[in-house]
C-alpha cells in the first residue's frame, strides 16, 4: 500500500487548492494566471522545504523539468507571434474569403474538419492558435465564439492523436519505439475521426439560424495589408515545417519554430523597414500583443503537474490501476479521464515506465488505445490538453463555462471512438 508522507500531502494540498481556485476563477474574481503561479512555486516550495536540501542533485533535477517546460513556452511564444503577425498583415482574410457559408451548422463542420486535418500535420497546440485566431475575425459575437473554439479542441485533439507528430504523447510514444508511424496512423485514423464526428453531430444540435448581417459587412470591409499574401504563405510554412526540421535534424520542435520566427522576422524587416508607417508589420510590435498572461498560465501548470510527477504520485496512481482492474482496456480508458484533469505528458510517460515493451511489444493495442486516450481525452475538461489551455487563456475562457456547455458533449465522443477501436480490433485481429 502506499503511504502518504509529508511531502506528499503537502504537494498534493497546494495542487488541490490552486486547482479549485483555477476552476472557480470566474466566482472568486482571482485570475487563474496567478492561481497557477502560486500554485507552481508552492509545490516546488514544498519539495525543497520538506526534504534533505541537496544544492546541486536538486538544483539540477528543478533545472531540468524547467527546461522541459521552457521548450514547449518557447514554442507556444514563437506559434502565438507567427500568427500574430499574419493577422497584423490581415493575412486570414484570405481564409475568411474562402468560407462562404453564413450557416452557423456549416460553420461548424468546415472548422472542426479544418482543425482535425490541420492538427495531423502540425499539433493540436499550432492549430488551435490558428483557428482561435481565425475565428475571432469571422465570428463577434463572444458567446458565439467560444463555442466553435471549444469545438477547435474536441476536432484538434482528436486530429492529433492518429499521427506521430500531432500530439505531444504520441509523439512520445512513437520516439520511445512503442508505436511506429504507419501502424499507429492506420489504427487511430477511424477512431479519431469518428470521435470528431460523434461529438459535432450532437454539438450540431445546439445550432440553427444564420451569423447576422454586421457579420458579413465586417469581413468585407477588411482590407490587406501590404505583403499579406507573402507573410501567409511562409507563416504557414513556418508552421508546418516545425515536424519535418525535428526528423530532418533531431533538434526538439521549438528549435524549428524558432528558425521559423527568425526567417519571418528577417522576412518582414526586409519589406518593411524603408517605412516608418509600417511599424504594426513587424516582429517587435507582434510580439507586444501575445497573450503573456496566457504564456505564463500554461507555464505555471507545467510545472506543478512537474512536482506531482517527482513525488510519484501518477506513477502510483498508474500501479494502482493495473493492480486492482487489470484490463488494458478499462485502464486506458480510465487513463483518458485522468489526462482531462491533470497534463497528460507525465501520466503518458508514467504509463510507458510501468509496462514493459516485452510483455506489451511496439504497436500492441495497449500503446495504441493510450495514444488515442490520452489525446482525445484531454477534451473532456478546459484543462486537460494543451489545445485547452490555450483556448482558455486566449479566449480568458473559465473552467465552469466549458464543464456545462462542452464536457459532456467531448465525454461521449471520446467514449464512442474507444468503443469503435475495440470492435475494430475484435473484428479484425
Amino acid at each position: 500500500m502506499w503511504e502518504l508522507s509529508n511531502v506528499h500531502i503537502g504537494v498534493l494540498s497546494v495542487f488541490t487548492i490552486g486547482y479549485l481556485a483555477i476552476i472557480f476563477e470566474h466566482y472568486i474574481k482571482i485570475n487563474k494566471t496567478a492561481s497557477a503561479l502560486l500554485m507552481a512555486v508552492f509545490s516546488w516550495l514544498v519539495l525543497f522545504g520538506m526534504k534533505s536540501f541537496r544544492p546541486d542533485s536538486d538544483v539540477a533535477l528543478m533545472d531540468k523539468y524547467v527546461g522541459n517546460a521552457s521548450q514547449i513556452i518557447f514554442f507556444l511564444i514563437g506559434a502565438m507571434t507567427i500568427v500574430e503577425l499574419i493577422d497584423s498583415h490581415r493575412g486570414f482574410k484570405i481564409i475568411t474569403r474562402a468560407i462562404k457559408t453564413r450557416s452557423k451548422k456549416k460553420m461548424l463542420w468546415i472548422i472542426g474538419f479544418l482543425a482535425f486535418f490541420l492538427s495531423a500535420l502540425l499539433d493540436n497546440l499550432t492549430t488551435t492558435i490558428v483557428l482561435i485566431s481565425l475565428l475571432r475575425k469571422l465570428i463577434k459575437d463572444r458567446d458565439e465564439r467560444l463555442f466553435y473554439g471549444a469545438s477547435v479542441i474536441i476536432a484538434a485533439n482528436a486530429g492529433g492523436a492518429w499521427t506521430p507528430i500531432g500530439d505531444v504523447t504520441t509523439t512520445m510514444l512513437w520516439i520511445k519505439g512503442n508505436l511506429t508511424a504507419l501502424n499507429v496512423m492506420k489504427s487511430l485514423f477511424i477512431p479519431s475521426f469518428c470521435s470528431m464526428i460523434i461529438t459535432f453531430f450532437l454539438l450540431s444540435f445546439q445550432l440553427s439560424g444564420k451569423f447576422s448581417e454586421v457579420y458579413e459587412e465586417k469581413v468585407k470591409e477588411d482590407v490587406f495589408e501590404p505583403g499579406a499574401k507573402r507573410v501567409l504563405i511562409f507563416g504557414f510554412l513556418a508552421l508546418v515545417s516545425v515536424p519535418v526540421f525535428r526528423a530532418l535534424t533531431g533538434l526538439p520542435p521549438f528549435m524549428g519554430m524558432l528558425i521559423g520566427l527568425g526567417v519571418l522576422w528577417l522576412i518582414t524587416d526586409i519589406m518593411h523597414f524603408r517605412y516608418e508607417n509600417r511599424l504594426h508589420l513587424r516582429i517587435p510590435h507582434a510580439l507586444t500583443k501575445i497573450d503573456v498572461s496566457g504564456v505564463l498560465f500554461f507555464l505555471g501548470i507545467l510545472l506543478c503537474i512537474d512536482a506531482l510527477e517527482i513525488i510519484g504520485v501518477l506513477k502510483n496512481v498508474a500501479l494502482w490501476l493495473d493492480l486492482h482492474v487489470n484490463n488494458i482496456a478499462v485502464i486506458s480508458t480510465i487513463i483518458g479521464f485522468i489526462s482531462a484533469i491533470v497534463d497528460n505528458v507525465p501520466l503518458v510517460a508514467a504509463t510507458m515506465g510501468m509496462y514493459d515493451l516485452h510483455a506489451y511489444p511496439p504497436d500492441s493495442s495497449l500503446w495504441q488505445m493510450i495514444a488515442y486516450c490520452a489525446g482525445t481525452g484531454g477534451s473532456i475538461f478546459i484543462i486537460g490538453s494543451a489545445a485547452g489551455v490555450a483556448f482558455m487563456g486566449i479566449e480568458k475562457v473559465d473552467f465552469i463555462w466549458y464543464l456545462k456547455k462542452i464536457s459532456l458533449f467531448a465525454f461521449t465522443g471520446y467514449i464512442a471512438g474507444m468503443a469503435i477501436y475495440l470492435l475494430i480490433s475484435s473484428v479484425f485481429i
